[in-house]
């Protein structure tokens, strides 16, 4: 009978979870050189770790969480609405690194390698050949002469 009756308590405490908890997006950022090696002193704590919703409206778009020592970081899931993300870091000396997840009904794990660049080296862009894909929500435009 109490086997019973603590294991109803689990199941609604499980379902109250279910349809409260919302899915975060969690991980860690690591530094590393050319060669895949851990780059010995490198500060962990407090790298940006950016998390943009490109499926959200603007406004509810962007946010962002620092890591700490040891290089995790975790998302209030409060603050994250469903969607595809695109999760960035950089760090001055590091290529950037950005990988794009779909957070649902489950919380996520990202794993973010930064490589050093060699000494020396700069890191250069290269945008889009067009602005086409650069547009948000290009809505419509009506453009009349002033009357008379």
């Amino acid at each position: 009978m109490r086997l019973r009756r603590n294991l109803s308590v689990l199941m609604a405490a499980a379902a109250l979870c279910l349809g409260g908890c919302a899915a975060g997006i969690s991980g860690t950022v690591r530094m590393v050189d050319r060669a895949d090696q851990a780059v010995p002193g490198a500060k962990m704590e407090g790298i940006v770790v950016n998390l943009i919703n490109t499926t959200a409206s603007l406004e509810q778009a962007s946010s962002s969480v620092k890591t700490d020592e040891k290089g995790n970081f975790r998302a209030d899931p409060k603050t994250l609405k469903p969607g595809t993300y695109r999760v960035e870091v950089s760090e001055p000396g590091y290529m950037t690194v950005t990988k794009t997840i779909e957070l649902k009904d489950s919380s996520r794990e990202v794993d973010l390698v930064l490589r050093q660049l060699p000494r020396g080296q700069s890191q250069s862009y290269r945008g889009p050949s067009s602005d086409r894909n650069q547009i948000i929500n290009p809505g419509e435009v009506n453009i009349q002469p002033p009357s008379m």
